[in-house]
């Protein structure tokens, strides 16, 4: 490939039939027209729907961002899981503030969220943990994310090791695994339009109220 920028301008964006969006009829609350997109997503067939990505800012400065998974979402603000050891984990320590931003590309569809993230109670925390897939709870109780990596057979050992143990004790929880909530403070919703016309609608919370209103594209 000679010209990557050329190739990239002559993919196609915003293809095929997209969903209405007006407004001036959204309910009162972000999470309700968040839930609502969210199902309407699902229905459409999105591949892996709930898949989120979170932005964060270490100590000293630098953002890091990756995608996860959404565990749930009300009146309190959106949640999802990490490890408090994990990078993510001493980031929010260190600055607990964070974006949450989610793309459906079928319904050209954006969601971004941000706020005060905070962490729920060891039981919530401990629920949520239990309610994992045995391999994900044998993952969390290796540890050492994001840490180098020398020796495949290591690391095929720490597995099997985990493995067993969560075998042996099905209640067994990790201590640092961590529901977090992130209590928004502005979300905006985004839709496209073939013609760049795109509409914008932006909540902001005002106490335990929201408003809302219009942005240029």
């Amino acid at each position: 490939m000679t010209d990557l920028r050329q190739y990239l301008r002559g993919l196609a964006v915003f293809a095929g039939e997209l969903p209405d969006f007006d407004p001036d009829a959204a309910p009162e609350r972000p999470e309700t027209l968040f839930v609502d997109w969210l199902t309407a997503a699902v229905d459409a067939g999105v591949r892996e729907p709930h898949v989120m990505t979170l932005s964060t800012v270490g100590a000293d400065g630098a953002p890091s961002a990756r995608a996860l998974l959404l565990k749930n979402v009300d009146r309190n603000g959106w949640q999802f899981a990490a490890g408090a050891a994990s990078p993510k984990g001493r980031d929010l320590a260190a600055n607990p503030v964070a974006a949450l931003s989610c793309y459906w590309p079928q319904q050209a569809r954006q969601v971004r969220i941000t706020g005060r993230v905070v962490p729920e109670p060891p039981e919530s925390s401990a629920a949520d943990f239990l309610a994992r897939p045995s391999g994900s709870r044998a993952e969390a109780l290796v540890g050492r994310q994001s840490h180098p990596l020398h020796d495949l057979r290591e690391l095929e050992r720490a597995t099997e090791q985990a493995r067993d143990r969560i075998e042996r004790e099905p209640g067994l929880v990790v201590p640092e695994w961590t529901l977090y909530t992130l209590r928004a403070r502005q979300v905006e919703f985004w839709q496209a339009d073939r013609h760049r016309r795109h509409t914008r609608l932006r909540y902001e919370r005002r106490g335990e109220d929201w408003t809302r209103g219009r942005l240029w594209p």
